[in-house]
């Protein structure tokens, strides 16, 4: 006598199904591979720098032996290596297609900011210049060749800022970017903090023994205009300047991959769009020595590749201290990275700019700019701004910057 074991059918949902289903204290992320939605703690992953791919290797086999189907893993990592970090297997992970263009319109109520805003800048405009002003000198004298010099801006709303609201939003205005929506809430917050943005930079993708890394330098603010903007986009293809600094982020980023991979191609750079920003930009592809190698994780080689020169400088030790000495306040989670791994090694991390964090009433939103031979504090300071409008946008709020 036979028996058969009936199976229920895995529930197939929309992108923007996942959207609405968001809730503070999810996981969310899109990019063009796919939208992924996560909610519940099955475990928590702690583990020092440089070990975590390691522990949450050892922490999805648990789950599985636990019945846990299909783990993964998802979070973000902050920028330093003292830095916060927050991974964990979820309860429930439910998946759909990439967000599509006009997937969802915004009612009327949703066109409008969040504000009235009182805002702080950290640091203020006259002092971020002089910063950048500073670490020329440092090029000059030969210490480094490229830091990344950030700044934010510290919104405080009348009432709590809807998340839910503000994901939204972000997904709507750039369907294509590396949407994100991750609990960072630490010991000593006075409410649930959320990590909110929509980074253009892929850090790195594994699907099998194929590896996607598309790192960004070089940038100018989009137009209105689109005769303007083909001036930009010659212009910024043009420039020494944001070639050179270019040329320190894909190089480097060649050369980590390069170890764990027989072949890997690296094309010239091209300009690529988001809704505020013209970037240049490398798409790097690669194929794995070893797949099945532990190394080659998707969340081992976001480990190895972080920081990048894009978020960092180069030499990497000298730029973060400079850093360290010339930006007021502790990048946290900005500038790190974000994303998910699964068992096999296979993911996608994404470097965590253009991006908010977001506790009750005050959002802080972050930006930062490449210092490099040739740059200009005022045209820094003005790249930042621009930058900045990715969030404020979302916020309503795009007179602050």
């Amino acid at each position: 006598m036979s028996s058969s074991v009936l199976t229920r059918p895995r529930p197939e949902y929309r992108s923007a199904d996942l959207l609405t289903a968001y809730l503070p204290g999810s996981f969310y992320y899109s990019s063009p591979r796919g939208t992924v939605l996560a909610d519940g703690v099955s475990r928590a992953v702690r583990a020092d720098t440089g070990r975590r791919a390691e522990a949450v290797s050892a922490a999805l086999a648990s789950a599985r032996e636990d019945g846990v189907p299909d783990p993964i893993a998802v979070g973000a990592l902050g920028f330093l290596p003292t830095s916060e970090s927050s991974l964990v297997i979820p309860a429930v992970v439910r998946r759909a297609e990439a967000p599509e263009d006009g997937h969802g319109v915004m009612s009327p109520r949703q066109r409008d900011g969040f504000g009235p805003w009182t805002v702080t800048p950290r640091p203020g405009g006259e002092v971020y210049r002089d910063a950048v002003a500073r670490a020329l000198r440092r090029i000059e004298r030969g210490d480094l060749e490229k830091v990344v010099l950030a700044r934010s801006l510290e919104l405080t709303a009348d009432t709590p800022v809807p998340v839910p609201e503000l994901l939204a939003r972000v997904v709507r205005a750039n369907p294509a970017a590396h949407a994100f929506a991750v609990d960072v809430t630490a010991v000593g917050d006075p409410a649930p903090r959320t990590l909110v943005g929509a980074s253009p930079e892929l850090l790195v993708s594994r699907r099998g023994a194929t590896v996607v890394a598309n790192p960004l330098a070089g940038s100018r603010p989009r137009s209105t205009d689109e005769a303007e903007n083909r001036r930009r986009i010659a212009d910024l293809l043009a420039s020494s300047k944001d070639r050179r600094e270019h040329a320190h982020v894909a190089a480097r980023v060649a050369e980590v991959l390069g170890r764990f991979c027989d072949e890997l191609h690296v094309p010239e750079p091209e300009v690529i769009g988001t809704p505020t920003m013209w970037h240049l930009s490398t798409r790097i592809t690669g194929t794995l020595a070893d797949p099945r190698d532990p190394a080659s994780s998707s969340l081992a080689l976001a480990e190895a590749l972080h920081p990048t020169p894009a978020v960092c400088g180069t030499p990497t030790a000298a730029a973060r201290d400079l850093i360290a000495e010339l930006e007021p306040e502790d990048r946290g989670y900005y500038a790190g990275l974000v994303g998910w791994t699964a068992p096999d090694g296979d993911g996608e991390w994404v470097v965590t700019i253009r991006c908010a964090e977001v506790c009750d009433r005050t959002v802080r939103v972050f930006a930062g700019a490449g210092i490099v031979e040739g740059s200009d504090p005022a045209a820094e300071l003005a790249e930042t701004s621009a930058k900045f409008r990715t969030l404020l946008g979302a916020l309503g709020a795009e007179e602050v910057a």
